[in-house]
């Protein structure tokens, strides 16, 4: 039987509404990184957020490898549903899908990589496991890289030169981080090195909240103008 405009109303208000939630998990996912973060670096004592950086909370042996695992599987779930959104909402499709076929492969990375490829505690010996820790988070953040790339196209002139610009700095800090690795490796002290990959993550965090709020903003519009029309 063919459906009723009522019913095709209804139809794509649920389909509208699924939507939107879709892209809401953008920005929970982001305020669920940082708190955990924050979180489980008070609960590991003698951590330090400035000098320590973000995987030796789930390093192999880490008092908080077991909370950070129940965070990351949140966090990639969520992000992963915030892929779906893009994917379905945003114009043009083309860049859309991609942009959202490449966060989903940074989530599944994300998921993978503590999971399975977690680095060594400072000072333990090195296992082979723990030596993939590095190239894995080097792919993942080629995806997060890529991610920002099409994504900037995603949004206006602003928005583009906002990417662009989070993209540099996530190169910049990146290498001043990756300066500190071999002293990681060695055990030795590391100054500074959690604030350089923090600028990273919550730049990224930022950039992954900004693109859900532009997105949400965008499918608020046409709304808003038929409101107005009618």
């Amino acid at each position: 039987m063919k459906p009723t405009a009522r019913q095709m109303e209804n139809d794509g208000r649920a389909a509208k509404t699924a939507g939107r939630t879709l892209l809401v998990c953008g920005v929970l996912s982001s305020l669920l990184y940082v708190a955990f973060d924050v979180l489980a670096s008070r609960r590991y004592d003698g951590y330090s957020m400035a000098d320590q950086n973000y995987s030796e909370l789930l390093a192999t042996g880490a008092p908080t490898r077991s909370f950070m695992l129940l965070a990351s599987v949140a966090y990639n779930l969520l992000m992963a549903a915030f892929a779906a959104g893009v994917w379905r909402s945003a114009s043009p499709k083309r860049t859309a899908r991609v942009t959202g076929a490449l966060m989903v492969g940074y989530a599944v990375l994300s998921m993978i990589t503590p999971l399975f490829f977690q680095m060594d505690m400072r000072g333990a010996e090195a296992t082979p496991r723990g030596s993939l820790h590095g190239p894995m988070t080097a792919v993942m953040s080629l995806f997060i890289l890529l991610s920002m790339g099409f994504g900037a196209f995603l949004q206006g002139r602003g928005f583009r030169l906002y990417s662009f610009a989070t993209i540099v700095s996530l190169i910049v800090f990146g290498g001043l981080t990756s300066m500190q690795v071999p002293r990681l490796a060695a055990g030795q002290p590391t100054p500074w090195m959690g604030l350089t990959e923090r600028i990273n993550i919550y730049a990224t965090m930022i950039w992954f909240g900004a693109l859900a709020v532009a997105l949400l903003r965008s499918e608020k519009m046409p709304a808003a103008v038929d409101g107005r029309a009618a």
